[in-house]
Parts: structure tokens; sequence; C-alpha cells
């Protein structure tokens, strides 16, 4: 869409990872969603009687280009911000808008703390992170996995990551050990898991690097037959990961923010994702379309000013592709958040890596 002058339309701010070394598949699955959204709520009347114009800004994943996108988003007259999928970016963009008064409903950010002190304007449909691995954690208990190695990046994101995992499976004797992918590489992961007690491997590492050469290392390492791989940040779920991979990628669990089965609305917007895609639509692409469809009710129901926005999170009652949307004060989070996504541990399944099994509910 483009970017016109004078009030005839209302602007919302997109942010998104379009660039490397943002994760650019996730962010044109995002924007695939949120396009959609707007496809149909302009569709359907637009909101305050005025069409639904997107101001899109690449974040390539990097906080400070986050924060200035935010500050000229503010100086465009944006009425709202939706998108991020990076938890680093996601966390300066919130501090920023909530600081200009700029309502900012995050699509796929999970990081628990998004922002530093309550935000009264910042809201979240992806659980967090909390939320998700603990449901990991569950699932690896269940299957008879207590030591863990992690195949980890030095991040804010991953590190928290790590001590959720640490922390629930402590009290069943459970143990994470750290192997440094930056000092280490691939082989050296393998050296390293090979000497240990670890029954799983699991890659708290970006994609496509390092985390394809770790899993094809593994993966031709006969030490390791046995060591299940995971990837609780989802990598598995978009396509270049099958293309990638082949079967090396599969059996692979992973974490997903999608129901057993999609209601009607899920079914229809899946095929118009399908459509714009090319291919099969992420998670990452349904919390694109959840997140306009909750800023045109919003909009549609106190007009397109930014603190009557930010007042009405609480009033959020909106049919989603996932399920219906209403947010909530999360004890811990400091915003806005919708208590009840849904969470999936899934892989690919070996027989064929292009169909997705479901192993987990949380």
């Amino acid at each position: 869409m483009t970017e016109t002058e004078g009030r005839e339309t209302v602007r919302i701010g997109v942010l998104a990872p379009l660039t490397r070394p943002g994760w650019d598949e996730a962010g044109r699955h995002l924007l695939a969603g949120i396009e959609e959204g707007v496809r149909e709520a302009n569709g359907a009347g637009g909101a305050d009687g005025r069409p639904l114009e997107l101001l899109v800004r690449d974040t390539a994943a990097d906080p400070d280009r986050a924060a200035a996108a935010v500050d000229e988003l503010d100086r465009l007259g944006a009425v709202a911000l939706a998108g991020e999928y990076h938890s680093v970016a996601a966390r300066a963009a919130a501090a920023r808008a909530d600081a200009l008064g700029l309502p900012f409903l995050c699509s796929s950010a999970v990081l628990d703390a998004l922002t530093d002190s309550p935000a009264h304007g910042v809201a979240r449909l992806a659980p967090p992170q909390s939320r998700g691995w603990r449901a990991y954690g569950d699932f690896l208990l269940g299957a008879g996995h207590r030591h863990l190695a992690v195949a980890a990046q030095p991040s804010v994101y991953w590190a928290a990551g790590t001590r959720l995992l640490r922390d629930h499976l402590a009290p069943h004797g459970g143990t994470v050990t750290v192997l440094d992918v930056p000092a280490l590489g691939p082989g050296g992961v393998c050296d390293a898991l090979a000497g240990s007690d670890a029954t799983a491997l699991l890659l708290l590492a970006g994609h496509p690097e390092p985390a394809v050469p770790i899993v094809r290392a593994v993966r031709r390492d006969p030490r390791l037959a046995g060591t299940l791989v995971g990837a609780p940040a989802g990598q598995p779920e978009f396509a270049s990961w099958a293309e990638l991979l082949g079967t090396d990628g599969a059996a692979v669990p992973f974490l997903r923010y999608l129901p057993d089965r999609l209601g009607p609305l899920g079914t229809r917007v899946e095929r118009a994702l399908r459509a714009r895609l090319g291919a099969a639509p992420s998670f990452v692409a349904f919390e694109g379309y959840d997140t306009i469809a909750v800023l045109a009710d919003l909009l549609r129901a106190h007009g397109a000013d930014r603190a009557a926005v930010a007042r009405a999170w609480p009033d959020t009652d909106t049919e989603g592709t996932r399920g219906r949307i209403r947010l909530a004060r999360t004890p811990g989070t400091g915003l806005w958040q919708w208590p009840e996504p849904p969470v999936q541990v899934a892989d690919r399944d070996p027989a064929d890596p292009a169909r997705f099994r479901v192993l987990h509910t949380g």
C-alpha cells in the first residue's frame, strides 16, 4: 500500500524483519498476514469511515533501527503500531512507542519482559516465552528427556529460554548444559554432546546459520544416533528449513501457536494466505492477520485516536483465526496480553517432511 498525504486514511505502522540479519522469512509471513487483514478490513469499510493504510518499516532485528522506525512512524501520523517478530527489536519498539503514547500491538515477539515496567499502551498476541517454553519442557519430560544440551548463541532471548528450561527441569532432576556455538562450531558441538549425558540437543541459534550446519553435523555423527534434536523457537515451521535440510530436518520438535483445528475464519484466511505467499502459511502469518483484526475492531469502535485505542485494550473481543481474542493484564509481563493463544509442540514427519505432526499441546 502507498503512503499518501492528508487525512483520508487511517495509518498503521508495521514493524517486521524483512532483511538479514533478521529472520526475513518470518518477516514476510508476518507482513503477508497483516496485509491480508487490511485487505479484508478495507473491504468491510475500513475504520472510522476511512481505509486503513500500512506504513511498513524493516527492522532487520536491530533494536536501534526499530526504535528509529517508531520515531518516524510517529511523525508520519500512525495511530497504532503492529507487528515485529524478534524480541530484542520488539523491546526497543515497545519502550519508544509507550514513551510517545503510540499504541503497539505486538504480533509475535514472546520475551516475557517485553517492557521494563508496566506499559499502558503495549499489548501482545503471542504467548509469553515462559508459557510456551514450559510447555516444551513438559513435552521433553514426557518423552523421557531430563538431561539437555543447548547449542546457544549470545542473546537475551536465548538466555531467557535456557533459564526457563533449567528451572522447569530442575525439580525433576533435570539438567541443562550450555554449548557455546561461536566457540565450538558444529564439530565441537558434536564432540561436546557425545561426551555428555544429554539425550537431547536444543538449537538456541539462528536460522539458517548456524542451526542448519549443526543439524547436519549431528545427523551424520554415529555417536549421536539416538539424540533428539529440538528447536523450540520454531525454525522448522518455515519452508526454508525443509528445503535446506530435507529429511535431516524432520523429527525436530518446535513450538508453534496454532490450534489443533482451524475454524471457518482460520480456514478461509489460510487459503488467502497460501495464495498470497505461494506456500503454506506459518503461525506467524496468522498472528499478523489477527493483529489487524484486533486493531480494526478497536478503531471502528473507538475512532482513530491513539489514546482511545490504548484505553480500549481491555475492551478487545475479536474473532481471530486461532480463537476468540480478549486482552488482560498478565502478572510478570507489564503489558496487555492475550492469555489463551494455542500452543503446540510439532515436528515434520520423517515419512513426509512437508507434513506436520502435533506432538503435544499446552
